[in-house]
């Protein structure tokens, strides 16, 4: 298929983009060179009086392709040239917009003399969510087009407009399809470019750039963007637009080549691919799921059937506990309303959600639905008696899901003789606001299960990673030598304040010991005590148990290593710090300086050392699944791409060289390297060179 199609209709050249499915401007698919060729060619064909590009498919272009130029930044002069192509053209040239107009496509779409839209047409500049700006020449012609509050509201924001307010703020002409669009396109034929153009400096308003310096001051990021986004409009209302497109050139170089945006673009196009079902090649049709019981209405259950009914699917809320379900219908109710008070929905859809919600109290209320998630305590044995009657009463073909963060997938699919249909679910906490699901894959679930796992969890706007059946499957087993390293680091030396410090710094959204404070101390108690069991090799620091034995299980109870005055704000604890110091003096470890590097690398290499291990033993299938599960679900920063990503931008030999050391120094037992990081070393291969 020829990247771009060409159609004469009288004085009308239409020029069709057809790189499918989304049309980006793809250079190494020709699309670039083939609008570059043709536009050049109507300038002296005499047949021709107005150009039109309109895009192929559902969208017009959901911007450029940034495989084209990641590793050669200078391959962008070659939209730049593009688009100046076409904006110089003395020729009238008309986008016609549908779709998804974004990035680069909306860069051409500025260059362009005319802008008309179909209503379904959402115009938007995403690049600041890869650590970009928008490199074209966007930050240069949207201030001019539509001033710069609104443009930096688009930019930065990253949001897309619909068609509607893209008239209304002048962005577009006007909003027509079909047959009145071509019209209204021939009828330029005879217009004027002088009005149109956009070469002198855009109107100033340093109202507006304060108000954005501001709002970046008050949330710091590891890369940028936003701050050169600033620069570049400030430059639109004093230079010209020769000058600010050399200023934009610059800044988008820097950005692209710096580790905050490599990280944020492969967090990007992980999070586009983890939900593809790997090892699978047989056809089959994925279940259908338009209806989904969720047995148990605590805080979590509550949460999932908050999910299910946010992406409008019909929901029957089992408790056999009267008071409890009464208690989950009231938190589930309140969550909408507050959704209606903070004008995110309607009275009318919140009250359409509502009614999609059928509560019961008995298990054989889930014989009719295609999918049932239990969400009950976190113990095996409860779980097991669950699924027994679930085996019992659900219809054929249902796929039954347990919600659980650590426990036996295959132990629970036993309870059953569809063990074929059974897969995991592990919510994360809340579960209606936090976005990664990993989706478990036990010994015996089918291919067809799992896809229609996957397909209900992207339904309903989530992440779905597949993992293996462990203890802790990915996630929570990496986060265990994380939190034990941190456990450590308080006996050695730091206090809860500077380890969490340390980190955040860092770029994690949250510190370990704060995490461990808004998750409920008690949780993890639990699962220690469990641990002591089943892995007496592996110990832990006793000072998580002995703040438990205080009744401090964290924000919940008021306070755990840091107290809670308002219930929400942590603040050191002299009473903690004390308890920390007293403990590494029983133990007999003498307390020493501990540097906020040493703190990073210990925590972050403990995360890489076991992720390296779960990718050996096959519980992950991709490094990247790892680093999808981490950004999404743990507060890794997306700006250092996960704990896979960041340990090759780092260097294998250098991690194996901190492990070696820290494996010199006290409980070193821990820091025996993975032996596949140690091949990669021999190899001069990274995870990402991998092959699930």
């Amino acid at each position: 298929m020829k990247p771009l199609k060409i159609e004469q209709r009288g004085c009308l050249l239409l020029l069709t983009i057809t790189n499918p499915p989304v049309n980006v401007l793809s250079i190494g698919a020709g699309v670039v060179s083939a609008l570059h060729e043709t536009v050049v060619n109507a300038v002296g064909d005499p047949s021709v009086a107005v150009i039109a590009i309109r895009g192929d498919g559902r969208d017009f272009c959901a911007g450029a392709d940034i495989k084209d130029f990641e590793n050669a930044p200078d391959e962008v002069d070659r939209l730049r040239e593009l688009f100046s192509v076409v904006d110089a053209c003395p020729k009238p040239v008309v986008a016609m917009l549908h779709g998804n107009v974004l990035g680069g496509g909306l860069e051409l779409a500025l260059a362009a003399h005319f802008r008309i839209a179909a209503p379904d047409a959402r115009l938007g500049f995403p690049e600041v969510m890869l650590g970009l700006l928008p490199g074209g020449g966007g930050t240069q012609r949207l201030p001019r087009r539509v001033g710069v509050a609104r443009a930096l509201e688009m930019m930065l924001g990253g949001k897309p407009v619909a068609a509607g307010q893209a008239a209304d703020m002048g962005l577009v002409d006007a909003v027509l399809e079909g047959e009145a669009a071509l019209a209204w396109v021939v009828a330029r034929a005879e217009s004027s470019l002088a009005d149109r153009a956009t070469t002198g400096p855009a109107a100033a308003d340093s109202a507006a750039l304060d108000v954005w310096r501001a709002k970046i001051a008050q949330r710091p990021s590891l890369g940028t963007a936003r701050e050169s986004i600033v620069a570049c409009v400030e430059a639109a209302t004093r230079l010209d637009l020769k000058q600010g497109l050399a200023l934009e050139r610059e800044l988008f170089t820097e950005l692209l080549l710096s580790e905050a945006s490599r990280g944020l673009r492969h967090s990007f196009f992980a999070e586009r691919k983890v939900g593809r079902l790997p090892g699978s090649e047989a056809k089959f049709e994925t279940p259908t799921i338009a209806s989904v019981a969720v047995i148990g209405a605590g805080t979590m259950g509550s949460g999932i059937v908050l999910a299910l009914l946010n992406a409008q699917l019909p929901v029957t809320l089992i408790e056999l506990n009267e008071n409890a379900l009464s208690a989950g219908v009231g938190r589930i109710a309140k969550a909408i309303d507050r959704d209606v008070a903070k004008g995110r929905l309607t009275n009318e859809k919140a009250a359409a959600r509502k009614a999609l919600l059928t509560t019961e109290s008995t298990v054989d209320a889930a014989a009719q639905a295609d999918l049932v998630i239990e969400a009950v305590f976190e113990d095996i044995e409860v779980k097991r008696s669950v699924f027994a009657q679930l085996d019992r009463i659900a219809k054929p073909g249902a796929i039954l899901a347990s919600n659980t963060s650590t426990l036996d997938v295959d132990r629970i699919a036993d309870a059953t003789q569809r063990p074929h249909q059974v897969v995991g679910l592990h919510f994360f906490s809340p579960a209606n606001i936090m976005r990664l699901v990993e989706v478990v894959r036990g010994a015996a679930t089918s291919a067809q299960t799992l896809a229609g796992a996957l397909a209900l969890v992207r339904k309903i706007g989530k992440v779905g990673v597949i993992a293996g059946n462990c203890d802790g499957f990915i996630g929570n087993r990496i986060f265990e030598e994380y939190l034990r390293q941190a456990y450590w680091l308080l006996e050695e030396g730091a206090l809860p304040a500077q380890v969490d410090a340390a980190l955040e710094a860092w770029g994690m959204a949250m510190g370990p010991l704060r995490t461990m404070d808004l998750a409920g101390q008690d949780i993890g108690w639990s699962i220690r005590k469990r641990r002591a069991v089943t892995q007496p090799n592996r110990p832990y620091s006793k000072i998580p148990d002995l703040i438990c034995e205080m009744g401090r299980f964290g924000q919940k109870t008021g306070a755990g290593y840091y107290r809670y005055p308002d219930g929400r704000t942590p603040e050191s604890d002299p009473e903690i710090d004390e308890l920390v110091i007293r403990h590494s003096a029983q133990i007999g470890v003498e307390r020493r300086v501990i540097s906020d590097e040493e703190i990073v690398e210990r925590c972050v290499f403990a995360m890489v050392n076991e992720g390296a291990r779960i990718l050996s033993e096959g519980i992950a299938h991709r490094s990247f699944d790892i680093d999808v599960i981490y950004v999404n679900g743990y507060g890794f920063p997306a700006e250092r791409g996960g704990p896979m990503f960041y340990a090759d931008r780092v260097g294998h030999a250098h991690i194996i060289e901190r492990m070696n050391d820290f494996r010199s120094r006290r409980e070193g037992w821990a820091w025996e390297p993975a032996p596949l990081i140690e091949w990669l070393v021999e190899h001069g291969e990274t995870f990402a060179d991998l092959k699930g």
